[in-house]
């Protein structure tokens, strides 16, 4: 029986990657209005995703907002979006 009480440092990882991933699937749905597959393909060919998945580095304990400054970077989609701009200035 899995323990759910105390999850293990991979489980809490592989939630909050899940998380990221699905927050920054739906901002460039948003701000770039990217098709739901042009969204993950960006994401998922991109070195930030890798990162993400290296857990002793502990990216993934990182706000999606930061994270996806990140991507937007990589990926040459700058200026900052609305979406990031927005939340950033409410916070």
């Amino acid at each position: 029986m899995e323990n759910t009480l105390n999850p293990t440092r991979q489980q809490i990882a592989d939630f909050l990657i899940e998380r990221i991933i699905s927050d920054i699937t739906g901002f460039l749905m948003e701000d770039y209005e990217f098709p739901l597959d042009k969204a993950l393909n960006t994401i998922y060919n991109s070195s930030i995703l890798t990162k993400l998945e290296q857990i002793e580095d502990e990216l993934y304990i990182q706000s999606s907002l930061y994270i996806y400054e990140l991507l937007l970077k990589e990926k040459g989609l700058y200026p900052i979006s609305n979406t990031a701009t927005m939340t950033i200035a409410s916070e």
